[in-house]
């Protein structure tokens, strides 16, 4: 924490959630934008209308304000400060889904080789990383596992939903010689698909596929944000 204000002080920037400038950061974020993102609490999250095979699905929040500007400042302005806070929000999706008492395998969508060039590096494995901590600390049992790549896939934007399915799910690809995470007297245990956002949910709805066509039982979906498009249900997450 000492270093994080230090770092501030020397090198002030815009708030990542906001963009105020010449505030006292905290991670990136201004007071304001801190207290907002405090104050997402976990939700189920459902595409309208949902693709087939889309897995129960949480999301910390809405894909506006302050999440929103993290998230951006993060995956595309290079901030990587934003990972430990924003795996911590991604930690409390992941919670909504998996039971204590059993081990969870986390599995983030794999990035595009010319993704993580751009990104410097995998934002999804870097968030997973940061909430598998996270969760160990609450008393989790957790290992993330990247057991797909993505390959390069053309603009979706104007395709039918179910092309759209189809572009995704050719897509990915499982790893060679990849072994089931949840075998050998695991089979009990949680396996959470981890994203930042969830749109359509062709995405998500083909890396269940994928890993289910290898015997990999998907419980559900953590993300940290969900589209204004997407129909965010209340209640309570399981």
């Amino acid at each position: 924490m000492v270093l994080s204000e230090l770092a501030d002080l020397v090198l002030p920037g815009a708030c990542a959630g906001c963009g105020a400038e010449r505030v006292r950061l905290t991670y990136g974020t201004c007071a304001a934008c801190v207290a907002a993102l405090e104050s997402l609490r976990p939700r189920p999250a459902l595409p309208s209308p949902p693709p087939p095979g889309f897995p129960d699905c949480v999301t910390v929040g809405a894909y506006s304000g302050a999440l929103r500007g993290a998230l951006l400042a993060y995956k595309e302005k290079g901030r990587h400060r934003l990972a430990r806070p924003l795996g911590t929000l991604l930690a409390g999706a992941v919670a909504a889904l998996a039971p204590r008492d059993r081990p969870v395998t986390l599995i983030p969508v794999p990035s595009t080789a010319a993704a993580r060039r751009e990104r410097y590096g995998d934002h999804m494995a870097r968030l997973a990383d940061h909430a598998a901590r996270r969760l160990r600390a609450a008393g989790y049992r957790v290992n993330v596992v990247q057991p797909l790549r993505a390959l390069p896939r053309p603009d979706s934007t104007s395709l039918e939903a179910s092309e759209r399915a189809t572009v995704a799910v050719n897509s990915l690809r499982m790893m060679p010689r990849m072994s089931n995470p949840l075998r050998d007297g695991r089979s009990r245990g949680t396996l959470v698909v981890a994203d930042d956002i969830v749109t359509t949910g062709a995405t998500l709805a083909a890396v269940a596929r994928r890993l289910e066509e290898a015997d990999m039982q998907v419980t559900g979906a953590a993300v940290l944000a969900a589209t204004e498009l997407r129909k965010i249900r209340p209640g309570n997450c399981l």
